[in-house]
């Protein structure tokens, strides 16, 4: 079984973490720029945090053969922040960046103005990267919060296909599946979706458009949510070409459309006509 974990925040977690996802089959992921866990109050603290996702994480996840990706944003829970709105100015530098896959994570908190400005501008800053969104749905208000984000991802002229939308449940899942836009799903041990849940969505929509992680961050998470979702799939009656296009071959083709994954040794399936989404076009 192999695993790609499109959506993880490495930077909260250990090394034995690391280790634990290499032994149940993650071998690659997408680690999301995100808060800090408490305020930052100068844009050197994004510009160090950035630093070590493109250059310390991916180091860390190598010695566990494990391929680091990232995205890069100024999220949305920092956006209301005045003294982080000049972080736009530098995410540029950033998004030219190999190993960013993806502008991410976008989107709202708390649904204010100032999260639309700087939604609106990074989606911008996606069409002029010619890269993928990944999209954070609030916590409070999802249902409200999804319909909105999917108002700003079409009126910013984006193809849905370049965008997933995250952090979905069974009350949301319907209006993106629908929008065209990828589906995301965090499965947690207490909160959002869990393994049954999640196969029960797989059941109603298919396997297409859907990516499930782990979004193992500060908070109680685990890192091996992906390995114990394919478990239950299984269980389910789902085959292991199914658990291998939600785990692995979705996320490939979506942040493929970076043109940045590179997975080494790691290969996606014979048949995906030799790997042809790595080096596809934007459409």
């Amino acid at each position: 079984m192999r695993i790609f974990d499109p959506h993880i925040h490495m930077t909260s977690r250990t090394t034995d973490d690391y280790a634990a996802m290499a032994a149940h089959g993650v071998q690659a992921l997408v680690e999301p720029a995100f808060w800090l866990g408490q305020p930052r109050t100068s844009v050197g603290s994004f510009v160090d945090y950035f630093d070590a996702l493109i250059g310390w994480e991916p180091f860390r996840a190598s010695q566990y053969g494990i391929k680091h990706h990232c995205t890069i944003a100024l999220n949305p829970k920092e956006a209301n922040d005045p003294r982080c709105r000049e972080v736009l100015e530098v995410l540029p530098r950033y998004l030219a960046k190999d190993g960013v896959v993806a502008v991410g994570e976008v989107g709202y908190d708390s649904m204010t103005p100032e999260e639309d400005e700087v939604f609106s501008h990074q989606l911008q800053l996606a069409e002029q990267f010619e890269l993928p969104v990944l999209v954070h749905t609030p916590h409070r208000d999802k249902a409200a919060g999804t319909t909105r984000t999917l108002d700003v991802v079409k009126e910013s002229g984006l193809a849905p296909e370049w965008v997933v939308v995250d952090h979905l449940n069974e009350v949301t899942v319907k209006e993106v599946a629908d929008s065209g836009c990828w589906m995301g799903f965090s499965i947690y041990p207490d909160t959002k979706m869990d393994p049954d849940r999640m196969v029960a969505i797989l059941q109603q929509f298919g396997t297409e458009r859907i990516l499930v992680n782990s979004a193992a961050d500060w908070g109680k998470s685990d890192p091996l949510r992906t390995y114990a979702t394919a478990q239950a799939m299984l269980a389910a009656g789902f085959t292991e070409d199914d658990v291998d296009q939600v785990l692995w071959r979705n996320p490939v083709a979506f942040y493929g459309q970076s043109q940045r994954l590179d997975l080494g040794d790691v290969q996606a399936a014979d048949s995906f006509e030799g790997n042809s989404i790595l080096r596809g076009a934007r459409p």
